[in-house]
C-alpha cells in the first residue's frame, strides 16, 4: 500500500511529494472452508437446530507409530526376544484372536480419540490419591486391616503409573506433525 504524503525538503524549492509505505501488512484472504454441521435436539426446545462442528484432523495411528519408530527402539529394547522367550508371537497372537478382541473393546479407537489422555490422566491422578488415602483412613486394629491397606496402595499405585504412562504415550501418539 502506498500512500503520497508531502513533506517540506528544506530547500528553496519549497514542498515536494515524497511516496509514504505502509508499515502494516494485508492478510491474505482465504477461500471460506467448508463447515460441518450438525443437528442437535436440545432439552426444552422445540425441534432440532443446527451447530457447527469443530472437528480435529484425524490422527493417523500407523504414521505416528513410524515417526516415532516405535518398532524400532522395540526391537532395540530387545522387547520383541523378551515376548517371544514368553511365547508370545506374531503367530499367537493372531491363534488367540487378540486384535479382534482389542477391536471389539475399542482399544483402537481409543487411541484415537482425542479425549482418551484426559482420561488417562484423570484415572492416574484418582488412583494416585486413593492409595494413600486409604492407607490413612483404613484403621490399623487388625492384621486384616494391614494387608487391607498393602494391597489397596499397591494396585493403586501401580494402576496410577500405569495410566500416567498410557496417558503420555497416547498423547505422544496422536500429536501432529
Amino acid at each position: 500500500m502506498e500512500v503520497r504524503g508531502i513533506a517540506y525538503g528544506g530547500s528553496s524549492r519549497g514542498l515536494s511529494s515524497l511516496p509514504i509505505h505502509s508499515m502494516a501488512t494485508q492478510k491474505p484472504t482465504l477461500p471460506p472452508a467448508s463447515k460441518k454441521v450438525s443437528t442437535v435436539f436440545p432439552l426444552g426446545e422445540k425441534g432440532p437446530r443446527s451447530s457447527p462442528l469443530s472437528a480435529a484432523p484425524p490422527v493417523k495411528l500407523l504414521t505416528r507409530v513410524e515417526q516415532l519408530k516405535l518398532l524400532t527402539k522395540a526391537e532395540k529394547a530387545g522387547l520383541l526376544s523378551a515376548a517371544e522367550n514368553f511365547g508370545f508371537s506374531l503367530s499367537s497372537i493372531e491363534k488367540l484372536g487378540l486384535l479382534s478382541k482389542a477391536e471389539e473393546f475399542g482399544v483402537l479407537s481409543a487411541a484415537t480419540d482425542p479425549g482418551t489422555p484426559g482420561a488417562l490422566l484423570s484415572l492416574s491422578l484418582g488412583l494416585l490419591l486413593l492409595g494413600p488415602s486409604c492407607v490413612y483412613l483404613v484403621p490399623e486394629d487388625y492384621p486384616w486391616e494391614v494387608a487391607l491397606q498393602l494391597v489397596v496402595a499397591l494396585v493403586c499405585v501401580v494402576g496410577g503409573s500405569a495410566a500416567f504412562a498410557a496417558s503420555n504415550f497416547v498423547s505422544n501418539l496422536q500429536k501432529l506433525r
